[in-house]
């Protein structure tokens, strides 16, 4: 497949999966304003584990287990969970759109850690882009907005976790097959957030809250395959632009479900976050395409 190649379908199954993410995360705001947020992310995890098991196991059996490195795929469990937990326990104080921004310069803390940690080379307009999106968060979380506060780091530390769940799944990709790490990386966060969680269970207060504990789950595994499915019909390089769908449709399901819109210097916060992100994921996709004769 062409490095630049991202057809019609790639793009509205990755679309797709973006607004799943993000009414993923809407719920577990949602739930996270009467349950502790460890509880929301164990959900989120154990009923994703169930509806992935009672799609694949039949056909695939034991191949949903199986891996060559065993302690990469704990690791990266680890990282998606406390990324959960942190984003999860985030939206509990911050509005769902300015969280979901700050969480967004994820994947270029992901090119600047690939530089450190794996000596790739250095996409052009990496630091420049890390310093834009920076400035995006600045101006989110300034002083003296509604924002400023111990809460506001908490979608900064979920972007870390995220970065290392991302650099993880690079070093997966070729050696497991992809719905095992898929499956092996949400039940390890399943059983890591039973162990933790103790303590603060807490039985849902009404049948809505009892299904959206279920459709945590379903959606999530949903997003994940429409993921999956993206990549094999479009290139990497070529879909990254389109997954900052995910910022516009946290502002949508924000202002739909909460009543919640950015105030106009957040609002540039988020706009440059994103535009920032998408020219990043630009300039990356002219690097991946073949140079013609």
């Amino acid at each position: 497949m062409p490095a630049d190649h991202a057809p019609l379908r790639a793009i509205a199954l990755l679309v797709g999966a973006c607004a799943s993410f993000a009414l993923l995360d809407s719920v577990a705001k949602y739930l996270s304003q009467t349950h502790h947020p460890l509880l929301v992310a164990w959900a989120r995890y154990v009923f994703h584990v169930l509806v992935m098991a009672a799609i694949f196991m039949p056909r695939m059996g034991r191949a949903l287990l199986r891996t060559r490195r065993p302690s990469l795929q704990v690791a990266r469990g680890v990282c998606l969970a406390m990324s959960s937990v942190c984003f999860f326990s985030s939206v509990a104080y911050l509005p769902l759109a300015e969280a979901t921004a700050i969480v967004s310069i994820a994947p270029i803390l992901v090119s600047v850690g690939a530089v450190a940690l794996m000596h790739e080379r250095a996409p052009r307009g990496a630091w420049l882009s890390l310093a834009l999106s920076f400035g995006g968060v600045l101006l989110i979380v300034r002083p003296g907005s509604a924002l400023f506060g111990w809460a506001a780091a908490l979608p900064l530390v979920a972007a870390l976790f995220i970065v290392g769940y991302q650099l993880l799944t690079r070093r997966l990709a070729g050696v497991d097959n992809g719905l095992a790490t898929l499956f092996i990386g949400a039940l390890v966060a399943a059983v890591m957030l039973a162990v933790v969680a103790p303590g603060r269970w807490q039985l849902p207060e009404n049948w809505l809250q009892a299904v959206l504990f279920v459709a945590m789950g379903a959606i999530g595994a949903f997003g994940h395959l429409l993921l999956v499915r993206a990549y094999e019909h479009g290139s990497a390089a070529a879909l990254a632009p389109f997954g900052y769908t995910h910022s516009v449709m946290a502002v949508i399901f924000g202002l739909l479900f909460f009543g919640q819109f950015p105030d106009a210097v957040s609002l540039v916060g988020i706009v440059l976050i994103v535009s920032t992100g998408v020219m990043m994921a630009a300039l990356r996709r002219v690097e991946a395409r073949p140079i013609e004769d």
